[in-house]
């Protein structure tokens, strides 16, 4: 596949050495070719249970965690709230 660097320079509004734009054109044919040589993707992939690539099922964890237990990570903390830095006058 021929990419066109200088049209599509222009098209950015990019300026591209004339020197570079041969390397810019390879590097973009093999981009383009990586691209066409991944495996399509298809909706049924999450319904699939025979694929490996079979996508988990999102759940919610309802794990609670103490006050103190939170505001030990904490840099700083002051009558057990969190101390941040001002940022309004």
């Amino acid at each position: 596949m021929k990419i066109d660097i200088a049209h599509i320079a222009k098209l950015s509004k990019l300026q591209i050495e004339p020197e570079k734009r041969e390397k810019f054109e390879k590097d973009m044919a093999a981009i383009v070719d990586m691209v066409d040589r991944l495996p399509d993707v298809e909706d049924e992939l999450t319904l699939d249970t025979d694929n490996p690539m079979r996508l988990r099922k999102d759940e919610v964890e309802t794990k609670k965690f103490r006050r103190e237990e939170m505001l030990a990570n904490a840099p700083q903390v002051q009558s057990g709230c969190l101390v941040v830095p001002k940022t309004v006058e």
